[in-house]
């Protein structure tokens, strides 16, 4: 698997190890937390190509979050909408697996001993996608969200999907 590069506003050309540094030392300020760790992606096709956008954002409810993203451009235009939403369902999930058990027990770690003072840590995938009467890309919901529970984490959509609907769409642009 070629080496991804994550970046946010601060800092450029990160690692997926230095991404999973900033999480670590993010819980561990405020261990007594509610976190998510939430992975999503959104697309954008342009004239000669379509760019994706995964942002992963560690959120401590009501408290800050620390985020980044990954791009890819695949160099066409990819205008089937049902190859869109499953190549960033796909780009999610790649994501979301880099996630070892190891590294959710590291984050769990931090959180355990806080459990029963109220801290949390969960994992949600964000799908750029909604159940709406008028909302295109409603005949995919039930296949998309089946393969984010799949890989074992909580899969959330319009409107609750905003990581990928906002964080990572302010992005494809």
């Amino acid at each position: 698997m070629e080496e991804k590069y994550f970046q946010n506003l601060k800092e450029k050309k990160l690692t997926f190890e230095d991404v999973f540094k900033r999480i670590i030392q993010f819980m561990k300020i405020q261990p007594r937390g509610n976190f998510k760790l939430i992975v999503g992606t959104d697309s954008q096709v342009h004239a000669s190509h379509t760019i994706f956008i995964t942002g992963i954002v560690i959120q401590n409810q009501g408290k800050g979050a620390w985020a980044c993203i990954n791009k890819k451009v695949v160099r066409r235009k990819m205008i089937h909408l049902h190859e869109r939403i499953s190549f960033e369902t796909s780009l999610t999930e790649e994501i979301v697996s880099l996630f070892t058990e190891d590294k959710k027990n590291k984050m769990i770690d931090i959180v355990l001993p806080f459990i029963y003072q109220g801290a949390s840590f969960t994992m949600e995938g964000h799908l750029d996608i909604g159940a709406g009467q008028r909302n295109k890309t409603r005949e995919f919901v039930s296949e998309m969200v089946a393969r984010i529970e799949s890989i074992g984490i909580e899969p959330k959509i319009k409107p609750e999907a905003y990581v990928a609907s906002s964080y990572a769409n302010k992005y494809t642009k």
